[in-house]
């Protein structure tokens, strides 16, 4: 997962790099008049306030994750997309500091817009991985409609597969044929957008069905954690809330993009400020922080993904307690070291884990 981020983050900076040199010097003061001002694609002055703001709050939030997986005993490597697209934001953002000295320059507009676009398809593929963690530990994948092993696999598909179209969309805005540029900025990136929004949507209706299922289906799932005198923080339900508030933000985000590109680039959405931090930078930020005060490891185990038939999860057994991580050759040459009948977690030559009973 984390392989396939990175080549989608050096085809953003390839695509960046051509991007770099292009610029448009502005005849005139561009500081003059910004909102007419055909060579300033902002049509507007960054404000360095608002600026670095957003790269401060983007980068305590990525490296406090990133300390959550390293360092903490809730390990969670299942994370490391949304930290990397936050680290990618936090960049994308910083290259406002250089358009509020170079309003002009266009190829570092397209840098700015490229990582600031791009990064939340990291975020999003976080989220696609944490719902079939989520449901393969409660044992209700049968409550998903597709299976856990695949949801991630389709529905992260469907996110690269978009990022894809918007990283040629913005590689092709770069070009100086006129309609090369012109089918760039105006149907590849458009499209990317409303593709992704469509897909998440679906997504997240998927999650909505999932919860209602467990909790009128599966009453003592859904009170487990209660049931065991958890507080609420410790409580799955939490951990679900957050996920379920991270959807809400990312979707907020991904309407106002359509939006913004429906109305085209110099639209009122596209070049007022307020409203790209309103409604792109500040819901995203909601919807990666949350995870900072309900980090998943706490409540699900690296150990704990969806196996091949997504009934059960890896890392406890059918009846639902830990089962015990040993190696199948532990079990079968050195019987002394478990109790016949007991439940352990077992790797076959081929590697795979999967739940066995003891044998004396």
């Amino acid at each position: 997962m984390s392989g396939a981020f990175a080549w989608m983050i050096l085809a953003a900076l390839v695509a960046s790099s051509s991007a770099a040199a292009t610029s448009n010097p502005t005849p005139g003061d561009p500081f003059l008049d910004p909102a007419h001002d055909i060579n300033n694609p902002l049509r507007y002055i960054p404000r360095r306030v608002l600026t670095g703001t957003g790269v401060g709050l983007y980068f305590l939030v990525a490296t406090a994750m990133a300390i959550l997986m390293v360092k903490s005993r809730y390990r969670a490597r299942y994370m490391i997309c949304i930290i990397i697209g936050g680290y990618c934001m936090t960049f994308g953002l910083a290259m406002r500091f250089v358009l509020a000295k170079k309003p002009d320059t266009s190829g570092i507009y397209i840098v700015e817009y490229l990582f600031v676009v791009l990064s939340p398809c990291a975020f999003i593929a976080g989220n696609y991985v944490l719902l079939g963690r989520l449901a393969t530990y409660l044992g209700t994948g049968h409550h998903l409609l597709v299976r856990p092993s695949r949801i991630t696999r389709i529905f992260v598909t469907s996110d690269i597969t978009t990022f894809l179209i918007q990283a040629t969309g913005g590689g092709l805005s770069t070009s100086h044929e006129v309609k090369t540029a012109l089918a760039g900025s105006h149907v590849h990136i458009p499209c990317g957008l409303a593709l992704q929004l469509a897909s998440y949507f679906l997504f997240t209706c998927v999650y909505v069905v999932f919860i209602y299922k467990v909790r009128t289906l599966e009453p003592q799932t859904w009170r487990q954690d209660k049931t065991k005198g958890k507080k609420w923080w410790e409580d799955w339900r939490a951990l679900a809330a957050a996920l379920a508030l991270s959807c809400v933000g990312i979707l907020i985000r991904s309407v106002y993009r359509t939006m913004e590109l429906s109305q085209g680039y110099v639209g009122p959405l596209a070049t007022n400020e307020a409203t790209f931090y309103g409604l792109d930078t500040l819901p995203l930020w909601i919807a990666v922080t949350v995870y900072v005060f309900f980090w998943p490891g706490r409540f699900i185990d690296d150990h704990v993904h969806p196996d091949v038939s997504g009934e059960r999860p890896i890392g406890q057994v059918p009846d639902g307690t830990p089962a015990r991580s040993v190696d199948r050759k532990t079990v079968v040459a050195e019987d002394h070291d478990v109790e016949a009948g007991s439940w352990v977690l077992a790797k076959d030559v081929h590697g795979s884990v999967e739940a066995v009973a003891a044998e004396k």
